[in-house]
């Protein structure tokens, strides 16, 4: 990827801080020559809390929406197409807004690309396109050919994705697409729906973690840095028109993550806020597609994940 160009659409959410991190230091420590153009929504709320990312040159910035943003001038190498809004508010109180921005987005981001002679393109996917994941199946693979409730409003956010996934695959572009399920590390939503998120700021605060439902829900998490090392695999050696599971497949209930959480924070208190009906859904997916055809491996456990994030929040803010 050395001397590529990159357009990046979500660039300022989890996953695009941390890709624009690994690009500013691949070239700074092996001299990448990589530059991106990133659109935002809000360009200069970004560059006030990310300044030592605002002052790079490498990265300039296009303000816009991600349905009817201005295409940038000139040839573009790569394209990392990231936004979307993965709000449960939003999902639950305005599910044709969600559908509407993450289809007329990849319509508008597929449209760009063809202009820009584009030479790959990577869209970030949902484990939700897959709908509830069957208790009788441990780990959630490629093939799994289920879905989510097409009449069920709260489904918007997988079925827009779902979408995306077969405007992608009618494209001309070359393009892969990867399903991703949860993650851990610097620069998670602290204060949003994020389980993880909302364990981390309790026990950064000293507070009991506070835990909705019984805590019997299985869930995996991936470190973040693994998380980028994968999508960049997927952007260089990516198969066109196939879908890649990113994720952990190591399972942890949502109790069992409060509890390793609390052990390394401020507190080990545990409340559970609610109960189930005793049958915990699973959200865990079968990685091996990665592993052997990508080499792509779990390299960080939960336990140093969730060390190396509260670390680099005891140096940071909290929220």
């Amino acid at each position: 990827m050395a001397g590529s160009r990159w357009f990046v659409t979500g660039g300022t959410g989890f996953f695009g801080k941390w890709l624009l991190e690994c690009i500013c230091a691949a070239n700074d420590v092996i001299n990448s020559e990589i530059s991106a153009v990133i659109l935002s929504r809000n360009v200069e709320h970004f560059k006030k809390r990310m300044p030592h990312l605002a002052a790079r040159t490498e990265l300039s910035w296009l303000s816009g929406d991600v349905t009817d943003f201005r295409f940038p001038s000139g040839k573009f190498n790569y394209v990392a197409h990231m936004a979307t809004s993965t709000s449960t508010y939003l999902n639950q109180a305005n599910p044709r807004a969600v559908i509407d921005t993450i289809v007329r987005g990849t319509d508008r981001v597929l449209a760009f690309s063809e202009q820009s002679g584009v030479q790959h393109l990577l869209l970030t996917s949902s484990g939700a396109v897959y709908g509830p994941q069957p208790p009788t199946l441990d780990h959630i693979g490629e093939n799994y050919g289920g879905g989510p409730d097409v009449l069920s409003p709260g489904a918007a956010y997988a079925e827009g994705k779902r979408i995306a996934e077969l405007l992608c695959a009618s494209s001309s572009i070359s393009c892969t697409i990867a399903r991703c399920f949860a993650f851990i590390g610097p620069h998670l939503p602290l204060d949003t729906h994020f389980a993880a998120g909302n364990f981390l700021r309790d026990a950064l605060n000293g507070k009991p973690i506070m835990v909705h439902g019984d805590g019997l829900t299985i869930r995996s998490y991936l470190y973040a840095a693994d998380l980028t090392i994968w999508l960049l695999a997927l952007q260089a050696f990516g198969e066109a028109g196939r879908a890649y599971n990113v994720g952990s497949d190591e399972p942890i209930s949502i109790r069992g993550l409060a509890e390793r959480i609390g052990a390394q924070g401020f507190t080990t208190e545990i409340r559970l806020l609610g109960e189930s009906d005793g049958k915990p859904n699973r959200y865990v997916p079968d990685v091996s597609r990665i592993a052997n055809e990508l080499g792509q491996r779990q390299t960080i456990t939960i336990d140093d994940a969730v060390r190396r994030t509260l670390n680099w929040h005891k140096v940071k803010p909290v929220g």
